[in-house]
């Protein structure tokens, strides 16, 4: 549906050249939600405006339904963008004009008369749970309410394809979840292919089937979010993550110094990963009565879910002979568990008590 090839975008300032993007490539298929995470000044919200050319690359090519738009000159691109509907940060709405006259904006621009407009839009009022407030002023509304009609608005033209950048970043969390199942339930209802962009894991964690982390005008690390989730590899997608689901020590190792080297009062530490069937299988009851001689001391664990697929974090502390801890180690491999060894940490009471 959407396919970035070798997209680059340099900006010229008083400084100098600002090399923005660095050859992205990146493929977004139809009818998914696909999240782009990065920090401020990382080059997200350039990438997307250079999906519907608000941003020309400076190289590179985006094709959008199977059609070059770099190729376009602009009276095609007018025709192009009302396959693509954005939603923005801070609303842009028309202050002076009704909710009503807000979502029928863009559909006046294209010369549709009044009554192909009421057909419109009353059925867009009522999607976005806003048909009791067509007739007020932006500056009635709540900023979620706001933000349904800027969505709305976007839809007008029966888009393809709905950019969001940081459509959520204004809103109280309470707000957020509300407008995020809207969203979701838009890309269902209408099988729209979503681009998110933003710079809150919860964000993607929550609506997100695939993601691309952004860092320094370069991808990162790109897979199916739960795959990501479960196993970030780049640093910058790690720190992201570590805001929901922390990878430190238990509280009562920390500052304890980690070694390779086993000692007579120390655990070995092991960090697990479960996903799918898995997190809810007895994997370390089974693994106790089959290891025989190796010790288990849970010290932190997590059940949750992403696109409804469950998932569980364990930290968990091995102690006994060597042979037994590798039984131990080698059983956890075989059962479709990802396995993460520490390494060995003094022994202390308050964390196994």
């Amino acid at each position: 549906m959407i396919k970035l090839l070798g997209i680059e975008k340099i900006y010229d300032s008083a400084a100098g050249k600002v090399h923005a993007l660095k050859g992205i490539d990146l493929e977004i298929a139809r009818g998914e939600i696909y999240g782009i995470i990065g920090l401020s000044g990382a080059g997200k919200s350039t990438l997307v405006r250079c999906i519907n050319m608000l941003e020309r690359p400076t190289a590179g090519k985006v094709f959008v339904d199977g059609q070059d738009m770099t190729q376009l000159n602009e009276t095609q691109l007018r025709a192009a963008r009302k396959n693509i509907g954005m939603i923005f940060q801070h609303f842009n709405l028309l202050s002076s004009a009704t909710v009503y006259d807000n979502i029928a904006f863009p559909l006046k621009l294209s010369g549709m008369n009044s009554a192909e407009i009421k057909k419109k839009v009353e059925p867009l009022l009522e999607l976005v749970g806003l048909s009791d407030k067509a007739n007020q002023y932006p500056a009635q509304l709540s900023g979620g309410q706001k933000q349904r009609v800027g969505i709305a608005r976007a839809l007008a033209n029966n888009p393809k394809v709905l950019l969001c950048d940081e459509a959520t970043s204004a809103l109280d969390p309470q707000t957020t979840k509300s407008i995020l199942a809207l969203i979701k339930d838009i890309n269902k209802k209408l099988s729209l292919t979503v681009v998110v962009i933003t710079h809150e894991m919860q964000v993607i964690k929550d609506i997100c089937d695939k993601v691309a982390v952004i860092s320094d005008g370069v991808i990162a690390e790109r897979g199916s979010v739960l795959d990501v989730f479960t196993n970030p590899q780049h640093r910058i997608t790690k720190e992201f993550i570590s805001v929901l689901l922390s990878n430190d020590l238990p509280a009562a190792f920390r500052g304890n110094e980690i070694s390779q080297d086993k000692t007579p009062d120390s655990l070995l530490l092991v960090r697990l990963i479960f996903k799918g069937d898995r997190a809810d299988d007895p994997v370390l009851a089974k693994m106790i009565r089959t290891c025989k001689g190796v010790e288990c001391t849970m010290l932190f664990g997590n059940l949750d879910e992403i696109r409804g697929v469950p998932f569980g974090r364990f930290i968990i502390g091995l102690s006994g002979e060597d042979d037994a801890i590798n039984s131990a180690l080698n059983f956890l491999s075989g059962e479709d568990v990802r396995v993460e060894v520490i390494g060995y940490v003094r022994r202390n009471s308050a964390a196994i008590e």
